[in-house]
């Protein structure tokens, strides 16, 4: 452990001067993570299948006030822990049942990642800490998630508060942080499953046997620390185990086992997924990233080489005693990429714990380049300068680019709205490599690199979040439905994407009847159907009058109100 000034030798002057810097920090991280992580929460409806499931998942156990059993449309669903449950219920019940609420659980555990990354660095890395805390919020997948009403955050921020806490106790030996660490542990046991202590005891273990500090493992496992994550992990799992004698089946050898070895649910990708994946998720700090990690992997290995060649009795004192830091980050980064390449089963979220890591080794080489006073070089301002210019272009672009993803038809048009954004990028980014070319190019780095940052997410809530609104979320499904009969009217759908069916659910709260289940209701009802299925409609319900209401051209979506 190194020596540290404590507060009772610094002066008074010291002091009040880290005091104020610290207020200083605190009030430009939470205006930024205000903006960045909260701003345009409900800008546009839940996406895909996750989002409204696990929003209405959490709306009933609410109005059941039960927080033990999770249930889908009156059905037990088991598939995912409660953490993400509890927190959106505790959002519900203060901010609405409204998907902005639905997204607040993520946006306050990324802000509270961004506060615990500052307040380590700046008891164990002072001088690096606001660098660290920015790098870390304005990191492209970090921002994604924290606007994603899924389980991906909760799990990120726990898992990365836990390992900072391990490292803590590693440093000072205070049993303090090893009581943080198991403690969060066990909140990220909640948040995802086994996953988030299989991955810290892979990581921790690969870190201690690179240094051969045997002890460090023995002293990890601590007895207290090992009661205390199962006097919170243990409970629910219990309660929940007892309520649902499936649960164990479901939970921990569908949704765990089989997804991993298995491509069950249809998620398959090839072994690289996640490589453009990670890096995508890094932006606009993928460059400084892959510098950072190859300076570090260079310095690292040369440094364990003289160690080897050295005594056995010095080896504990002397390797790897100027990296332990950076060793320690780059297996955090690597094990969990690692580990969902080989499953079988891969989303994007789910290298989401790997980027904290990312963004702290960016930081980490950010700060060892300020020490020794080294400039930025040509290739490197224009390469960081391009990457934040491509990431304003999509931004300010997003609605032809949204445009022509979601639909199989459009292609990408270079119109007028194109070269506008092009130039704006491009401007932008001529501008933030004048800055960093500047005497102060190194200090500069992560203001200029945020400002793009921030156009970004502006850009994308204003242009890109009305396009998605239209085309990917059923909430106009919802008001379309709702503008005919502010009475609640049975629902039905027929050859409707999964999404389009629980969001529907989500935003109408009952339940939508399945045609090609055979589910017709006998009652009246509105019926949501895919364009140009009006014949087999007919078919379906002969005998039955069939009036059309509207159609919802973004989605490919027609409206009918079905009689008796």
């Amino acid at each position: 452990m190194r020596p540290r000034d404590s507060p009772a030798t610094r002066s008074p002057q010291m002091n009040q001067g880290t005091n104020l810097r610290t207020r200083t920090d605190v009030l430009l991280l939470a205006a930024l993570c205000g903006f960045l992580f909260f701003y345009g929460l409900g800008s546009f409806g839940l996406v895909g299948a996750d989002e409204p499931r696990y929003a209405q998942v959490s709306r009933e156990m609410l109005e059941r006030s039960d927080w033990v059993t999770p249930t889908l449309m009156g059905k037990p669903w088991l598939e995912k822990p409660v953490l993400y449950y509890w927190q959106a219920m505790v959002a519900f019940r203060v901010a609405g049942m409204t998907d902005k609420a639905a997204r607040l659980p993520a946006a306050l555990d990324a802000a509270l990642l961004v506060a615990a990354i500052y307040f380590f660095l700046r008891r164990f890395r002072p001088g690096s800490e606001l660098d660290g805390a920015l790098i870390t919020a304005s990191c492209v997948g970090v921002i994604g998630f924290a606007h994603a009403a899924a389980t991906d955050m909760p799990l990120a921020a726990c898992f990365s508060i836990a390992l900072l806490a391990w490292y803590a106790w590693y440093e000072s030996e205070r049993r303090i942080y090893l009581a943080a660490f198991y403690v969060f542990v066990a909140l990220g046991t909640l948040a995802k499953g086994p996953v988030a202590p299989a991955l810290a005891a892979v990581i921790i273990v690969l870190f201690l046997a690179i240094k051969r500090d045997w002890g460090g493992i023995w002293g990890t496992l601590w007895v207290p620390g090992i009661v205390l994550y199962l006097a919170v992990a243990l409970p629910w799992y219990a309660a929940v185990q007892l309520r649902n004698p499936e649960f164990f089946r479901v939970f921990i050898l569908e949704h765990n086992l089989a997804r991993f070895s298995q491509d069950v649910y249809h998620h398959r990708q090839p072994f690289w997924f996640y490589v453009p994946v990670f890096l995508l998720a890094m932006m606009p700090w993928t460059l400084v990233l892959m510098l950072g990690v190859a300076e570090r992997v260079r310095m690292i290995w040369g440094e364990g080489k003289r160690s080897f060649s050295s005594s056995e009795d010095s080896y504990s004192e002397k390797a790897f005693s100027e990296n332990s830091w950076a060793l320690f980050l780059l297996i955090w980064m690597v094990v969990p990429v690692l580990f969902f390449s080989a499953s079988q089963s891969k989303l994007p979220g789910y290298i989401l714990p790997a980027v904290p890591a990312g963004a702290l080794l960016v930081a980490e080489y950010l700060g060892a380049r300020r020490r020794a006073a080294r400039k930025l070089s040509l290739g490197f301002v224009a390469g960081h300068a391009m990457l934040c210019g491509v990431l304003i272009f999509a931004a300010v672009s997003a609605t032809s680019i949204s445009a022509a993803s979601i639909s199989a038809n459009q292609r990408l048009v270079w119109g007028q709205g194109m070269w506008v954004a092009a130039a704006i990028a491009g401007v932008l980014a001529l501008g933030i490599g004048a800055a960093l070319l500047s005497a102060g190019g190194l200090r500069l780095l992560s203001r200029v690199t945020l400002f793009a940052v921030v156009v970004s997410v502006a850009a994308v809530v204003r242009f890109a979040a009305p396009v998605i609104d239209d085309t990917r979320s059923a909430r106009p499904i919802a008001e379309s439905i709702e503008a005919f009969s502010h009475e609640p009217v049975p629902v039905a759908v027929y050859r409707l994407k999964r999404g389009q069916e629980y969001g529907l659910e989500f935003y109408l709260n009952r339940p939508a009847e399945k045609y090609e289940d055979g589910n017709i209701p006998a009652a009246e009802h509105v019926l949501v159907a895919a364009q140009g299925s009006q014949s087999q409609v007919a078919q379906l319900v002969a005998g039955r009058r069939v009036s059309y209401l509207t159609s919802i051209p973004e989605q490919k979506l027609e409206l009918y109100w079905v009689g008796k």
